[in-house]
């Protein structure tokens, strides 16, 4: 009996299939042996697009499918909000398909202009610090209108509807035509974040129970799609540095790549959500990147926080000064108390009152706390230099490093000693702490929470394995992820 069967006396295991009939003591040994057929795991990788460098991927089919029934399905975090986002499109003119963020931060599916068809959600996505799940299920032979468009967002059918215009019965959409296909661009606005598997099933209308499950926590998590595709159809895990836009179905429909490149693969994805830098009332501060990338121009500070943060364990973090900026004291990088004060787009800058925070100078090297100066000092950072980040929660103790030298010979793994480290009580002990940047005067930083935006010339993980860090992880501390979180924090 083909992949599994009943247990009995016969069987003839491989790494992929399970034929014939199984004893139960066979069946144990081919899991111990890892012989038992393995169901496909989720990928672990994403794409990171960034609209202001126009990335996308594009394919032109070589032959119209099925333009009245497919399914879409991907799993997105959002980089920004309040703008056109495209997510999928179909382009054949004035008669293009596309499914959109709109500028209100609803999600749309729509033609060109909808004078066609045009459904829209009432509900707003506004958090950027999570994975959504998108599912846009189409089927335009269905009697009932409202079945011919169908959205759903982490499992959930968006009923609520801004607009609700649907498409004519047998309408044919542009979406498996032989037009250009797009992913993350629709020929006018670009994607502005993350894109973990994405797939397109040509023919078939299907629920997201196809690609998601309600774990026993209640949270909508990814399942692997083990479906078929039908001839349009792709599945895009961006596994592949090299090349984003390949189609790891079996029907070989890989997209051209524009603009991406091998540093736009991700290892946030939505099992393990990554540490980003907020961008909610970010003000003059712009944000890019997937969120890892802060500039600010003009005089004076501003402020930038990342989205997550904890009350317990050890955390690491690298932020790669592109421009420092032309001032002598320079920015400050450093940690945050957010049950304190929320620094977010503030002019109070890291390290001065009140006391919620303390940074290190990129300018002088010093490290202030609620105004003060704190013992030691290193040289002032220059161009392209790495300022390493450690935490440790649970001794209380915050550290800094320039290009792996920690400042007043530094041990971030020796404890309960503490060596060289500033005591976080000199903040404000006890709450939720996080990695933050005071900007100032044109400077320019690019965060590392364990998925860069920017090139790693060694590569170091953590010890769970999460990260890919220019210098090494100390012992002890962790990439700042929702895994480790959940474990340390």
């Amino acid at each position: 009996m083909a992949n599994g069967g009943i247990i009995g006396p016969v069987n003839i295991p491989t790494s992929t299939t399970a034929t014939g009939v199984w004893q139960q003591e066979e069946q144990y040994e081919a899991k111990v042996t890892d012989t038992w057929p393995q169901r496909a795991l989720f990928t672990t990788k994403s794409a990171r697009f960034n609209s202001a460098s126009s990335d996308y991927l594009n394919r032109t089919p070589g032959s119209a499918s099925n333009r009245r029934t497919f399914t879409f399905s991907s799993w997105i975090k959002r980089s920004a909000l309040s703008n056109f986002f495209s997510i999928l499109g179909g382009n054949g003119g004035s008669n293009g398909n596309y499914l959109t963020w709109w500028d209100d931060d609803t999600l749309a599916f729509t033609d060109y202009n909808g004078a066609d068809f045009i459904v829209r959600t009432n509900a707003k996505f506004r958090d950027v610090s999570a994975w959504y799940h998108l599912v846009l299920s189409v089927d335009s032979t269905q009697g009932t209108a409202a079945n011919r468009i169908k959205i759903y967002v982490n499992g959930v059918q968006e009923t609520s509807l801004a607009q609700s215009s649907y498409p004519s019965q047998n309408y044919d959409f542009e979406i498996n035509n032989n037009v250009i296909q797009y992913v993350g661009h629709n020929s006018y606005n670009y994607m502005n974040g993350y894109m973990a598997e994405t797939i397109l099933v040509d023919g078939t209308q299907l629920a997201p129970t196809s690609f998601g499950v309600t774990n026993s926590d209640g949270v909508w998590t990814p399942i692997p799609y083990s479906g078929t595709y039908g001839t349009n159809g792709f599945n895009l895990q961006f596994e592949n540095a090299a090349a984003l836009g390949t189609d790891s179905s079996p029907n070989g429909n890989t997209f051209t790549v524009n603009n991406l490149t091998s540093i736009d693969q991700s290892t946030d994805y939505p099992e393990v959500n990554f540490a980003n830098m907020n961008p909610l009332g970010s003000g003059a501060v712009t944000f890019s990147e997937g969120n890892l990338q802060v500039t600010k121009s003009g005089n004076g500070f501003l402020n930038a926080i990342a989205n997550i943060g904890a009350s317990s364990g050890k955390f690491y973090a690298e932020a790669k000064a592109i421009s420092i900026g032309s001032v002598t004291y320079g920015s400050y990088i450093g940690f945050v108390n957010l049950d304190v004060s929320n620094k977010q787009n503030t002019a109070d800058n890291i390290g001065e009152t009140p006391a919620d925070s303390a940074g290190i100078s990129s300018g002088g090297g010093y490290i202030y706390y609620n105004g003060q100066q704190f013992t030691g000092a290193t040289t002032a950072t220059t161009n392209n230099d790495i300022v390493n980040l450690a935490m440790d929660l649970d001794n209380g103790r915050l550290y800094w490093g320039i290009n792996g030298t920690y400042v007043n010979s530094g041990n971030p793994a020796s404890g309960a000693t503490g060596t060289g480290g500033m005591p976080i009580a000199n903040i404000t002990a006890g709450g939720t702490y996080t990695f933050g940047v005071s900007l100032r005067n044109d400077a320019n930083y690019s965060w590392n929470f364990g998925s860069p935006a920017f090139a790693i010339s060694s590569g170091n993980a953590d010890a769970n394995g999460y990260g890919n860090f220019e210098y090494a992880v100390p012992s002890g501390y962790y990439a700042l992820n929702t895994a480790n979180l959940a474990e340390f924090g």
